[in-house]
């Protein structure tokens, strides 16, 4: 199927399925594609990842720059539940994402069933898409538990 194709496709399911993020995203690139700026694909491939974690990162650490967050509320982290709870989190899920970058570089044709798999639960679950690495990483995790029960049992 032409690419051209899949984009469209794409830009009705993430209307359909009110996913803006995907809408923008196919549309984007069938930009590019259409106004022949399909050598700029590769390095966007390759550097696309970290742009988008450095707008998320920065997205996120606003909240100290506009001093929401204070010295206080940073020292409440680890003196809290809670908080001590969410940096075993960030801990866990920035484990499991660098399970799934691993996963992405041994297998990138992954990367078909992450989209789908996203788009799936974008439409029928409510849910937000935050990337590939995470859903590699709980692809990683899966694999890993299907492997245990598998050799388990065979």
């Amino acid at each position: 199927m032409n690419g051209n194709v899949i984009l469209v496709i794409l830009i009705l399911i993430g209307l359909i399925g009110r996913s803006n993020i995907i809408t923008t995203a196919a549309c984007i690139l069938l930009v590019i594609k259409l106004v022949s700026l399909d050598r700029y694909l590769p390095a966007l491939e390759r550097r696309g990842l970290e742009f988008g974690l450095l707008f998320l990162t920065l997205g996120v650490l606003v909240p100290f720059a506009t001093e929401r967050i204070s010295l206080r509320d940073v020292t409440s982290v680890f003196t809290s539940w809670p908080g001590i709870i969410a940096l075993a989190g960030g801990a866990i899920a920035t484990y499991m994402n660098g399970k799934g970058l691993e996963l992405l570089k041994i297998d990138p044709q992954l990367v078909v069933g992450l989209v789908i798999g996203s788009i799936f639960g974008i439409i029928f679950m409510r849910g937000i898409p935050v990337g590939p690495l995470m859903a590699a990483g709980i692809t990683a995790l899966l694999m890993k538990i299907v492997q245990f029960i598998w050799n388990k049992f065979v």
